[in-house]
């Protein structure tokens, strides 16, 4: 397994010793067979990981979202991509109430089924305040534009998910969607801003294209 996945044998002894790795099946007192299953499990942690740029305590809780055979898929869904969205502390007060409030007003107004108490939205209001701080609290007249297109983005994601008849290829499929799709998402839009600037600012002052 290590020489088909370029991971060295401590680090896979590591990620089984912290719970992110299924054991082997043991052969003999001190060797143990890996499967498919565990090379595809590998495969996950470290894109999770060096692609991601999850914590191991953050791919913990992925893989046991990704593993509880019980729950429905929605709510699996929701545990395993839960972990991936950052947290902010902060505290009460410097403009972080009314930025909860305006996006508790998104959510009901968009007739969106999350919780206005949940991480992403907290991660949402605290980049508000960030904003307002520096002096860009107006920035809240595009959040309906930039809500269009997470509603198109997420319908894609879960478009693409729903090919996948195997529920735990369905909920992985969900994970790296979304983690290496904010990668690929996030290089796209640098993509068109690199296009829009060439379009509004991409010009000299006598005219001709810089």
């Amino acid at each position: 397994m290590s020489r088909r996945t370029g991971v060295s044998v401590p680090t896979i002894k590591f990620y089984v010793r912290e719970g992110l790795l299924p054991a082997g099946e043991l052969t003999s007192p001190n060797q143990a067979s890996y499967g498919e299953t565990h090379v595809q499990r590998l495969r996950l942690i470290r894109a999770l990981l060096e692609v991601g740029g999850l914590s191991v305590a953050g791919i913990r809780g992925v893989v046991a979202a990704v593993d509880d055979a019980e729950r429905p898929v929605h709510d699996v869904l929701g545990a395993a991509t839960k972990p991936l969205v950052p947290r902010y502390e902060r505290e009460p007060g410097d403009g972080i109430d009314e930025a909860r409030k305006t996006v508790a007003g998104l959510i009901a107004a968009r007739g969106w089924g999350a919780d206005p108490s949940g991480p992403a939205p907290e991660a949402l209001a605290t980049a508000l305040v960030a904003l307002d701080e520096l002096g860009h609290g107006r920035f809240v007249e595009v959040l309906d534009t930039y809500a269009d297109a997470a509603e198109r983005v997420a319908r894609a994601d879960l478009d693409y998910v729903a090919r996948h008849v195997a529920r735990e290829e369905l909920v992985e499929s969900a994970v790296v969607g979304t983690v290496l799709g904010d990668v690929v998402f996030s290089a796209l839009r640098r993509l068109a801003h690199m296009d829009a600037s060439e379009s509004t600012f991409g010009r000299t002052r006598g005219g001709e294209a810089e």
